[in-house]
């Protein structure tokens, strides 16, 4: 977004409340657009349809670009350390309340693939409320985190700083499993 297009947007903190509402729903929409056609996408490449697969990840590319603008309007991006603390709480949320109300949901509801998929969720969201705590002490004083590769589990979602475990402690899966960035 240009200089100027910035000056004309209106403040957070002049935004009325049903507009913030508006403006947060449609930002949780269009990321779970975004999201979901990136899925779509693999799928019409398992499928040997490239064009299709191209179609939706250029939709979801637009749809991230509808987010981001959402989010940027709502004034939800801030200092690099403001924003480790929301992305901590965020991870606090899930990892306090979110998951373990959702597994209790499926023990109770005797759903196997549920349950497996909250465990994994819930055990990778523990670490990344860590890293999001470590990463914000150090961006507190200035100071960047050590260049290390960050990795994670392509099964479950383990996130690991620098050396990669033989086998995920998550899942099990083979260290070949992780992607890494």
């Amino acid at each position: 977004m240009d200089a100027e297009t910035e000056k004309r947007l209106p403040k957070p903190e002049d935004l009325k409340e049903m507009t913030r509402q508006s403006l947060a729903a449609a930002f949780a929409g269009e990321s779970q657009a975004a999201e979901k056609y990136l899925v779509f996408a693999e799928q019409a490449e398992d499928e040997g349809l490239p064009q299709i697969a191209k179609l939706f990840r250029a939709i979801s590319f637009a749809e991230t670009r509808h987010a981001r603008n959402h989010l940027r309007v709502m004034g939800g991006i801030a200092s690099t350390a403001d924003n480790l603390k929301t992305a901590f709480d965020g991870e606090s949320f899930e990892v306090d309340e979110m998951y373990p109300a959702y597994r209790e949901i499926a023990v109770t509801q005797e759903n196997a693939q549920a349950k497996r998929s909250i465990r994994f969720a819930l055990k990778a969201e523990v670490d990344h409320r860590r890293m999001y705590s470590e990463a914000r002490e150090q961006a507190l004083k200035g100071e960047d985190i050590p260049d290390e590769p960050v990795s994670v589990c392509l099964i479950c979602g383990h996130t690991v700083i620098g050396e990669l475990p033989d086998k995920c402690p998550v899942c099990a899966a083979a260290k070949e499993y992780y992607r890494t960035f």
